[in-house]
């Protein structure tokens, strides 16, 4: 026979009531097919449980090591189950996130916390990559969900959802003529010495840029190029060049650096911030992304 949960409970209550009838009671069925269960699982134990008396039944030594450890052991059951369906449904486990640089001082510090405050159970680790990379760790399989900027760097086996748009600024030299604008047309930086991302490093902003340059009427001076976002902000705060670059980036204050909102269309003049994942993600990427989504919107 063996130890079912609703036997080891029925022996509990025996236990706790001493007392067949109330223990009969409480768990809601008659007294003879519970005394009849109790004297199974004595046969079972292969010890008495219980002796009996008229006045109700005490433990015995044997009952009351006995009962200690399946109080321990139901305890434990019940837990597992709950991890079990707290892990099923998003609630607890680790969730593997990946993120480019500069996301990391906007985004996730409120992400975190948030999910720190509504799904404290869950443990979020961090990896910081390239657009290329995260994306690619994801498809793998070795991290759960991404944000990245760069669409390109997206395969097409993932889905990509927009949960935050950020608009484009010009990136001047804190000396420059235009510097303390509080806006500017884009046109007016034509004949400016531009200083671009690679195509190989960051080739959807240099791509917007070319764009957005071309719909203002002008072709981009292009005096330097840089593989990385710190080299693009070394030529703007050395005063040689301009750029366009990020709202994100007024949350990283370079010295030399001012930022000068633009006019123009949107489509020209705006970034989008993607989370990356599988399609029909596991519970725990879906409350996160609806977290990111609620704290940042996507429009």
């Amino acid at each position: 026979m063996d130890l079912s949960s609703r036997l080891l409970e029925q022996f509990l209550v025996v236990a706790e009531e001493r007392h067949f009838g109330r223990a009969a009671e409480r768990l809601s069925m008659r007294q003879p097919p519970l005394s009849q269960a109790i004297q199974r699982l004595e046969r079972r134990v292969g010890v008495r449980l219980f002796d009996r008396g008229p006045g109700g039944v005490v433990l015995t030594p044997a009952g009351e090591a006995f009962a200690a450890d399946t109080a321990r052991l139901l305890a434990a059951e019940s837990a597992a189950l709950d991890r079990a369906r707290r892990v099923g449904s998003g609630l607890e486990g680790d969730l593997r996130l990946g993120y480019v640089s500069l996301l990391s001082l906007r985004y996730l510090p409120r992400l975190l916390g948030a999910a720190a405050q509504e799904l404290p159970g869950l443990r979020i680790r961090l990896h910081q990559d390239s657009s290329t990379v995260v994306a690619e760790m994801v498809r793998a399989g070795s991290l759960d969900l991404g944000f990245v900027r760069d669409p390109s760097a997206v395969p097409a086996e993932l889905v990509a959802d927009v949960f935050a748009r950020e608009r484009v600024m010009a990136a001047l030299p804190t000396g420059h003529r235009l510097a303390h604008a509080e806006a500017l047309d884009l046109a007016e930086l034509r004949g400016e010495p531009f200083v671009l991302p690679t195509g190989s490093a960051l080739p959807t902003l240099r791509d917007q840029i070319h764009r957005a340059c071309e719909a203002a009427g002008f072709t981009p001076a292009v005096r330097a190029s840089a593989d990385d976002l710190t080299g693009l902000l070394s030529y703007v705060a050395s005063g040689l060049c301009v750029s366009l670059l990020t709202e994100a980036l007024l949350d990283l204050p370079v010295p030399g650096i001012t930022y000068v909102p633009l006019r123009g269309a949107p489509e020209h003049l705006e970034s989008t911030v993607l989370a990356v994942h599988h399609p029909d993600p596991d519970p725990a990427v879906r409350r996160v992304l609806d977290l990111a989504i609620g704290l940042y919107g996507s429009g």
